[in-house]
């Protein structure tokens, strides 16, 4: 429900042209991080992302932040998956545990290098 809900809110959000700040529409502050340091922080974007995504633009998706976009498609499967366990009143077994876990390491491992790689191309 709450995955549904974020996805629901980045359709209703216009893209940032810059690439990130597209959270501000929502009443929250710039990133600390590039007020302070003048850096992009490893979340800097993924709002812009699922915004993007909500519209099926992947590649802009993709370019606002990698790792925000592989994030969206996981949301945008898990939803229907969940909806469809709980109207058969099923659990998640270890298995669907383990691949959501991977899936998630695996996202902010590929987060992590697209920062580092956004910063050193800096």
């Amino acid at each position: 429900m709450v995955l549904a809900g974020l996805l629901w809110t980045a359709s209703q959000l216009t893209p940032s042209g810059a690439g990130l700040g597209t959270h501000q529409q929502l009443g929250l502050p710039p990133c600390s991080t590039r007020i302070l340091f003048d850096l992009r922080c490893p979340a800097c974007g993924m709002t812009t992302s699922w915004a993007h995504l909500m519209r099926g633009q992947v590649v802009q998706a993709a370019t606002a932040n990698v790792g925000g976009c592989l994030l969206g498609f996981m949301a945008l499967a898990t939803v229907p998956a969940a909806a469809w366990m709980a109207a058969r009143g099923d659990r998640p077994g270890t298995r669907t545990v383990m691949g959501v876990a991977i899936g998630l390491l695996a996202t902010l491992a590929v987060t992590l290098v697209d920062w580092a790689l956004r910063l050193a191309a800096r």
